[in-house]
């Protein structure tokens, strides 16, 4: 199929190409306009640390190998420990206020061998603000109660970095789902109009009598006076 003719069918059915794009356009545009003027979706906040056993060794002088493994051991651990819900009820129970929702809360874990991560996002910033400070308390004092190796002694915890709330932003998918709907919609216009052209067996113009092989003698122009 010719551009030329293409364009003439978009000419016709134009009206089948709009109306789909009009009916998605009424439901997108007022979702575009909520989403971009919305600041953020929830706050993030992150939080890195360093752990390791305590350890009631001589001096050495040389290999400390057996405690760096120890260390990456225990932050291991450590990560795991903090993906689970019972990291979640010690978060619970250091809250400074507990009644602090927690229902929106969400917490991912992971480690690059003795330096650890771990990720917080809730759709309240003060809220998680005080999150971040009961999961650092808990952290620090409460691992002994999960892992009787370490002996009764909580793991040597220090913070590498201090948790920042910030704001997140409203998720990609959010933004551009109301665009995405109108692409969409116009290509169902598209098919809609290409569609009709194929049902439709009247005859618009020369080109549709060659292609029946009907041999056209000539022509009468259109009077545009």
């Amino acid at each position: 199929m010719e551009f030329a003719e293409v364009f003439r069918i978009v000419l016709r059915r134009w009206w089948l190409i709009v109306l789909p794009v009009a009916l998605a356009a009424v439901i997108a545009i007022p979702e575009f306009i909520r989403s971009s003027s919305a600041s953020q979706s929830g706050y993030n906040a992150q939080l890195t640390y360093s752990a390791a056993q305590t350890f009631n060794l001589p001096e050495r002088d040389v290999d400390y190998t057996d405690i760096w493994l120890a260390s990456e051991y225990t932050v291991d651990a450590l990560t795991d420990w903090v993906r689970s819900s019972s990291f979640r009820e010690e978060i619970q129970s250091q809250l400074a206020e507990p009644d602090t929702p927690l229902g929106s809360l969400q917490v991912a874990a992971d480690n690059v061998r003795s330096v650890g991560a771990i990720y917080f996002s809730h759709q309240n910033g003060e809220a998680l603000r005080a999150i971040v400070d009961a999961a650092m308390l808990a952290l620090t004092t409460r691992s002994q109660e999960y892992f009787p190796q370490l002996g009764g002694d909580s793991a040597q915890v220090t913070i590498l970095d201090q948790a920042t709330v910030t704001a997140a932003p409203t998720p990609l998918t959010n933004r551009f789902a109301p665009l995405m709907r109108l692409g969409i919609a116009f290509l169902i216009g598209l098919a809609l109009a290409f569609f009709a052209e194929y049902v439709d067996q009247t005859i618009y113009h020369q080109d549709d009598l060659r292609r029946l092989g009907i041999p056209l003698l000539g022509s009468v122009p259109r009077d545009r006076a």
